[in-house]
Parts: structure tokens; sequence; C-alpha cells
């Protein structure tokens, strides 16, 4: 019996692989059509207001916030389930309502063209991980397959909308649970993504690359530096989640003390960002890539830029405005790269293009989805200092996400406890108590040396 399975496996392996090479393309092909449909609306739309005056720009913010606020409660009145990309596939058996396929893309075209501080890649995975939903569906799949189909929706909307197919891909299933990749999902998310970005090209979509040119010998004296550049990206990604989280925690506290219809709240964040205007540059609203491109050609940007760009980020939907996340990431790590590139003696090219893809390795765990997004977007001679600068800043981030449902599979830490398994959002994160007792030893060490100095 072994020996026939021995010789048979090939051939199972072979048709899972024609299997997965059919649903993957044309789940990648029916996603990169709709992506590009959405995106085409997006720039359609966001290339209506790009140059309004302040006063028409601060008008728009608090109706556009409105806007998002009752289509959101009105779109959502009969919502039988989550329709969060990464809680259909951990926990709904890949299911994804239909009816608010059309909710999210419509809200975030409302909240970027109407000056709202967000991404774009948001609706592309949910209609990505709708559309594969659909697929699923249509062909009866059984519930695990159907997760994997989803998940590949997700990869290929990611794909679609950064243009790093393979980044994208990785993203779309790294970004599920911390701490573990699942390559039963690789081959068949990969295909999805390139066919997607494929697709994508064909309908018009173009993208963005920005190769480096420098040494490829490796210098150490440059390795630490991008080490520290790691440590500083990884602290600017706890920043960025601070904030939001701050901003949704004060939003509901407020919704909630003054009895406000909650479809209003988004309609206050947009007050709020309308004044803010008065006194910082209107480069902070919307999807802020010429602050970006500025800070990947190395020219100077506003030292505090990050710090501005998180708050109208965080404003805009820790009130309740939608739109994508990873986006708002790029800018923040573009521009802090830049501005510590500076203050570190590296070239802020270089700078600028580490600290973007290290933002999105720690604020979203997905440290291998932001490496090969390094390779991709700026070429392999950066490979060594992108690893570095990543994997560091996905350390130093800790148990923190901008994606509250992501699922724990490993502590980051041997010094912290944690059980897997379980969403962020749910997680009960404590100190070992193997670092509990070195930390009392070291205290009764201390508290000792300290009374025999005072006997003296």
């Amino acid at each position: 019996m072994f020996s026939r399975i021995y010789y048979i496996e090939p051939l199972v392996m072979i048709a899972t692989l024609m299997r997965w090479l059919i649903l993957s393309v044309i789940t990648g092909a029916i996603v990169g059509t709709g992506t590009s449909l959405f995106l085409h609306l997006l720039y359609f739309s966001t290339d209506q207001t790009a140059h309004i005056p302040l006063w028409l720009q601060m008008l728009l913010l608090p109706i556009g916030g409105l806007l998002n606020g009752l289509i959101l409660h009105y779109g959502y009145a009969s919502k039988a389930n989550n329709d969060s990309t990464i809680a259909a596939v951990n926990e709904q058996s890949g299911i994804m309502p239909y009816k608010t396929i059309w909710v999210k893309p419509l809200t975030a075209i409302i909240t970027l063209s109407f000056g709202g501080s967000a991404g774009k890649e948001g609706p592309c995975s949910h209609i990505g991980g709708s559309l594969a939903s659909v697929v699923g569906r249509l062909f009866h799949l059984n519930p695990e397959i159907q997760r994997r189909l989803v998940a590949c929706g997700v990869s290929a909307g990611f794909a679609s909308v950064f243009g790093t197919p393979i980044a994208g891909a990785i993203y779309g299933i790294e970004v599920l649970t911390i701490g573990r990749l699942r390559h039963d999902v690789i081959f068949p998310a990969v295909i999805s993504g390139v066919t997607s970005f494929e697709i994508s090209k064909m309908w018009g979509l173009t993208y963005d690359y920005y190769p480096l040119k420098m040494s490829t010998q490796f210098s150490e004296g440059l390795f630490i530096k991008i080490i520290i550049l790691g440590i500083l990206c990884g602290l600017v990604s706890w920043l960025f989640i601070e904030l939001f989280v701050q901003a949704k925690t004060f939003f509901s506290f407020v919704q909630k003390r003054f009895h406000i219809w909650k479809p209003f709240m988004p309609f206050m964040g947009g007050l709020v960002l309308a004044v803010l205007i008065l006194v910082l540059p209107t480069d902070y609203l919307g999807l802020s890539l010429p602050m970006m491109e500025q800070a990947l050609s190395g020219e100077q940007v506003p030292i505090m830029g990050f710090l501005w760009k998180s708050l109208f980020v965080a404003i805009t939907l820790g009130s309740g405005f939608y739109g994508g996340i990873v986006t708002p990431q790029f800018v923040i790590g573009a521009l802090s790269g830049n501005v510590f590139a500076h203050m570190l003696g590296i070239h802020p090219v270089l700078g600028a293009a580490i600290g973007m893809v290290a933002v999105v390795a720690a604020a979203s765990n997905t440290p291998i989805a932001a490496v090969f997004m390094g390779y991709e977007l700026f070429g392999s001679q950066s490979g060594l200092y992108v690893v570095a600068a990543c994997i560091t800043a996905y350390v130093v981030i800790g148990h923190r996400s901008v994606y509250p449902d992501q699922l724990v599979a490993y502590p980051k830490s041997l010094w912290m406890h944690l059980q897997p398994g379980i969403s962020l959002e749910k997680e009960k994160i404590h100190i070992s108590y193997s670092l509990l007792r070195k930390i009392r030893r070291w205290r009764h060490r201390r508290s000792g040396i300290g009374m025999r100095h005072r006997g003296k």
C-alpha cells in the first residue's frame, strides 16, 4: 500500500496544481477587472478635486464624512456576515456577503475624492475577497478550498493596486496570521496575483518603480545604520498605530458620551480635518503620493511630515471614514526614512526606500511581503538592507497591528506569553514569568546594594 501511494502521490500533486492553476487564473482575471474598474473611477474622481480652493476643500471634508456615515450605516443595516477579508478566511469559511460588495469601494472613492487621508488598497482587497467568494460559491467549493480562494482574491487585489505581483500575493496571505505564512496558499496566491496584475495592465493601469543605483559591495557600517533605521521605523509604526487606536477611542467616547447618531461621527472627523488644514498643508489629505515621491527622489521633506500624515490618517479612519491603510504606511515610511537618513548619514533616497517597506513590515506585520516589495519596487541591489530593516521593524513593533483581527500564531519574543490562534483585539498578552523573576531578582539586588550603601 505504501509503495502505491509513493508512486501515485506526484500525480495527485500535479492534479492539485492544475486545479489551483485554473481556479487562480479565473479568480485573478475577475479580480483584476474589478479592481481596475474601481481604480479608474477613483483616479477620475480624485482628479476632479485635486486643485480646488481651500474653502471648498474645507466644505467637502465634512460632507464626505456625512456621506460615508450614511452609506456605511444603511449599507450594513441588513448585513448577515462580517465582511472583513481576514475574518472571512479565518472564521467564516471564506464566505463574504454579496450585499456589501459595493459599499466599501463607493465610500473609499468619496473619502479620497473629498479629501480624507487614507489609502486605495483596502477596497481593492475587499473587491478581491468578495469576487473570489462569489467564484467559490458558483463552483460549489468546499469550505476549506473556499477559504483559500478568498485569500487568493485578497492577494490578487493587493497585487493589482501595488503593481508588485509577488509582494501583493504574499501580503494577502501573510496578513492573515502573525508569525505564520501558509505555504498551502502560496502557489494559487502568486498565480492569482500575477494574473490580476497583468489584467490590470491590460485595462490601462500604470505603475511607478524606483530602481536604486548603489554599490553592490556590502558595507558593514551602512548595515548597522540600516538596523538603527529599522528600529526607528518600528517606533514610527508604533506611533502610527497608537494614534489610530486613540483616535478611534476618542470618537467612540464622544459618540457614546453625547449620544450622537453614529453616522454623524465621520462628519465630525471631517470638521476636525477642515480646521487642521488651516494650519497644516493640504498635502496630507488624500493619498499624499506626491509627498512620497518627493521623499523617494531624495528631496528635503518636512521633519514632522510623518507625524502629521499619521495624525490625518488617524482622524480620517478613526472617526469613521472608510479607506485603505497600507498606502498611508508607504507615505509615512518614505517620509520618516528620508528624515532619519539625514540624521544617520544615509543617502536620503535609500533611507526613504528602506523606510517605506520597513513601516509596512511593522505596521501590517508582513515582513516577508515587505522584503519582496523592496525587491520589486527598488531592485535587488538593496536586498540585504531591505531584509535587515524589515525584520528589525517587525520585531520592534511588538504585538500591535493596523489589523486588529489578525490572528497570532507565535509570540515575537520568548519573554512574552500569549495564547496562539486568537485575534489581536481579543488577545491578552503578558510578560513571561521567567522575565518577571529576573526583574524581581534585579530589583532585590539593587535594593540590597542600596541598603549596604546607606549602612556605610
